[in-house]
């Protein structure tokens, strides 16, 4: 596992990270079930992934439950700073480059750390809507770089047959 590179004083021009949305739907409901994606082993999830997995699920589940039928919630954020030292190629590139000397590297990119059995997104929903939930949050799985599984946080009880 890499250790996180959270030190912005140290890097003049950090890459915005493209999600911006962590709340969807309605925060404000009651709802009686509760289900999230869950990673099966350590990762590095970029923002572009994060983002990515937040459209596939909410578009999803929108067009299913409706505006005001569930809550998504985005529970990663992307803090680790990832640099990249850039090679120069092509003609006289070994005598205008300098390796690995000073090779700080430019950041190019922010990525969340996720460890085993971490949750990264949930739905909150009623048990009419359970089916397209589950769906929603198989969509997203697919646009992660890990394996995720799909847990029941809340309400098992109400679908026990559907699990």
């Amino acid at each position: 596992m890499v250790r996180p590179y959270t030190r912005k004083e140290y890097i003049k021009r950090i890459p915005a990270p493209k999600i911006r949305q962590f709340d969807m739907g309605d925060p404000n409901g009651d709802f009686e079930l509760s289900l999230s994606l869950v990673v099966k082993r350590p990762a590095q999830i970029s923002h572009n992934a994060l983002e990515a997995a937040r459209v596939a699920a909410n578009r999803y589940i929108q067009r299913k439950a409706g505006r005001t039928g569930y809550h998504l919630k985005i529970r990663v954020y992307p803090h680790h700073i990832v640099r990249e030292n850039p090679m120069a190629v092509g003609a006289g590139a070994d005598r205008v480059q300098d390796g690995m000397r000073k090779a700080f590297g430019k950041p190019v990119s922010l990525e969340a750390i996720v460890k085993k059995n971490q949750k990264v997104a949930t739905i909150r929903t009623n048990k009419r809507n359970f089916k397209d939930a589950k769906e929603a949050l198989r969509r997203a799985a697919m646009k992660l770089p890990a394996p995720c599984k799909i847990v029941v946080d809340k309400g098992a009880e109400l679908v026990k047959g559907e699990i």
